[in-house]
C-alpha cells in the first residue's frame, strides 16, 4: 500500500496548535493513517542546512500540499516572499495535489500579501473556508477521502461519507436544518440561519455527488430509520446494581441523532434523584441532578459513536461529530472523557469508569449512594489492585511524560488500545494526572503520577522486597 506524504504549510506561530492537531488527527484516524503520513517542519532536528532548502525539498518529497492561510503572511526573504507563499508556488510548479483552507471569516485584518496569496490560490484551486479546529479537521478528512476515491485507492467510502441508499434531498427535514443553524451560531458558525439546505449540507460535507450521505440522513432526515434501521437507542432501567429480568423500564427511541441524544439523556435523568431549588435568584427554580447532566450527555453521545468499538479521542464518524460539536452536544474531540471525569469530581462523585467488555464499551457513572460503598480505604497498607496495564504504565510516569513517550516506552502502536486500556483507567482511578488539566488537548500536555500513584508504587516496591 502506498503511503502519501502530506506537507502542511502555514505561518508556524499562528497555527502551531492547528498544525499539531491535524498531524495527530490524520495519523490517529483508523482510515487515514493507512494512507497518509504528515510532515511538520517543527519536528525536524537541528541541522546545518538552510531552512528554505529543507522545506522546499520536503514539498518535493510530498504528494499533497496542505495550506492553512490566516491573518499573518510570515517572515519575508530578500525577495519579499514568505515561506508559505514560496511553498505554494513550489507545489504548483511540481504539480502537487494542493488543498487550501482559509482560516477565519474576517478578511479585513489579513496581511495585504496574504490577501494577494489567497487571490492567487482562488484562481488555481477550490479552497475551503473554516473557522474552528473541528471544522478544519472535518474538512481535511473529507478532502483526503475524496483524494483516495479519485485515485482509486478507496473503493468503499467510510460509512458517514457514503451516499444513503435510495435517499434524496426530499428526505431532509428543513426544520431540522434551521434548528441546527440557530444552535451552531452560538459556536460562531459561518453560515446564516437562512442558508439554503443544499448549501448547508455541502458545507458540512454531507452530500455525495448531490445525494445525502448516511450522516446527512442521521442528522437531518425526516425518517432516518426508514433508511438505517439500526439507528435507534435502547434504554433500560434496572433496580439495584445488577442486570437481571424483569426489566422495570425499557424504551426504544428513534429519530435524528440529536433527538436520540435528547431522549436518552432525558430517560437517564428521569431515573435519578433531583433537587429543585428556590426562586430567590430568578423566576425559574434551579434544578440539580445527582449526576451532572453534562457527564450523562457525554456518555450518551459516546454510545452511538462507538457501539462496538473502544473509546478513542479521534471520532469514528467525523462527519457526524462536527455537527454535534457545532450544536453544542459535545466538546472538542479528545476532551469529552476528561470533561466527564472533571464534572463528576466537581460533584463530589467517584470518577467514571471505562472498560472494554467483549465487543461492548462500558461507561459507568457512580451515584453518590453507591460511591460510599465502592471507594476502597486509602489508608490500608496492602497495595490496591490495579489492572496489569495500569501497573505497567505507572512506573513510566515517575517524571512527566507525553502520551507519545509513554506509548513508545510500552512498545504499543495502537493509539486506541493504549488510551482505553492504559491511560484512561489510570486517570479515572486517580493514579495519573495531566500537567495542563485546563487544556486537555494541548500539544505540551504531559502526564505524571498523583500522590495516590506514588503511594501505590511505594507500596508495590515494599511488597516486592518481602
Amino acid at each position: 500500500m502506498c503511503v502519501h506524504r502530506i506537507f502542511i504549510s502555514s505561518v508556524q506561530k499562528e497555527f502551531a496548535a492547528e498544525r499539531r492537531a491535524l498531524k495527530d488527527y490524520i495519523e490517529g484516524d483508523p482510515l487515514l493513517r493507512r494512507f497518509f503520513e504528515v510532515f511538520l517542519f517543527e519536528d525536524l532536528p537541528a541541522s546545518d542546512r538552510r531552512a528554505d532548502d529543507v522545506y522546499l525539498a520536503e514539498v518535493d518529497r510530498s504528494a499533497i500540499y496542505l495550506g492553512l492561510f490566516g491573518r499573518e503572511y510570515g517572515v519575508e526573504d530578500s525577495s519579499g516572499v514568505s515561506p508559505t507563499e514560496r511553498e505554494f508556488i513550489h507545489a504548483t510548479e511540481r504539480a502537487k495535489e494542493r488543498l487550501v483552507f482559509i482560516v477565519g471569516a474576517d478578511d479585513s485584518n489579513r496581511h495585504p500579501k496574504m490577501q494577494n496569496l489567497i487571490r492567487m490560490a482562488d484562481t488555481q484551486v477550490i479552497r475551503r473556508r473554516v473557522t474552528t479546529t473541528p471544522e478544519l479537521t472535518t474538512a481535511v478528512y473529507a478532502s483526503l477521502v475524496e483524494y483516495l476515491e479519485r485515485h482509486g485507492e478507496l473503493r468503499t467510502l467510510p460509512f458517514d461519507a457514503s451516499a444513503c441508499r435510495n435517499a434524496t434531498l426530499d428526505d431532509i427535514d428543513e426544520k431540522h436544518v434551521r434548528w441546527f443553524l440557530a444552535q451552531a451560531r452560538q459556536r460562531q458558525y459561518s453560515l446564516a440561519e437562512n442558508t439554503p439546505t443544499t448549501d448547508v449540507l455541502s458545507h458540512l460535507n454531507l452530500l455525495e455527488q448531490g445525494q445525502p450521505t448516511n450522516a446527512a440522513i442521521l442528522l437531518f432526515g425526516k425518517q432516518p430509520q426508514r433508511f438505517l434501521l439500526s439507528s435507534e437507542v435502547k434504554c433500560m432501567h434496572f433496580h439495584g446494581a445488577e442486570i437481571r429480568k424483569p426489566i422495570p423500564s425499557y424504551q426504544v427511541y428513534k429519530g435524528t441523532s440529536f433527538e436520540l441524544v435528547d431522549q436518552a439523556v432525558d430517560f437517564v435523568l428521569s431515573k435519578i434523584a433531583r433537587m429543585v431549588g428556590t426562586r430567590a435568584k430568578g423566576a425559574q427554580a434551579p434544578v440539580e441532578y445527582e449526576l451532572p447532566r453534562e457527564a450523562v450527555t457525554e456518555a450518551v453521545v459516546n454510545a452511538p459513536e462507538r457501539l462496538t468499538r473502544p473509546h478513542a479521542s479521534i471520532p469514528r464518524n467525523p462527519l457526524l461529530a462536527e455537527p454535534l460539536f457545532l450544536a453544542r452536544y459535545i466538546e472538542r474531540a479528545g476532551t469529552g472523557t476528561l470533561d466527564m471525569i472533571a464534572r463528576c469530581r466537581e460533584a463530589g462523585l467517584k470518577q467514571p469508569e471505562f472498560r472494554q467488555d467483549g465487543s461492548q464499551f462500558v461507561q459507568t457513572l457512580w451515584r453518590w449512594g453507591l460511591t460510599l460503598e465502592v471507594i476502597p480505604e486509602v489508608t490500608r497498607e496492602v497495595t490496591p489492585e490495579v489492572t496489569p496495564e495500569v501497573a505497567r504504565l505507572l512506573p513510566l510516569a515517575v517524571r512527566p511524560a507525553s502520551r507519545q513517550e509513554l506509548q513508545r516506552a510500552l512498545s504499543l502502536r495502537d493509539d486506541e488500545h493504549f488510551r482505553i486500556a492504559y491511560l484512561l483507567p489510570a486517570i479515572a482511578a486517580g493514579y495519573l494526572e495531566m500537567t495542563i488539566p485546563e487544556k486537555p488537548t494541548s500539544r505540551l500536555q504531559k502526564y505524571r503520577l498523583t500522590e495516590k500513584g506514588r503511594a501505590w508504587l511505594t507500596a508495590r516496591k515494599k511488597e516486592e522486597k518481602k
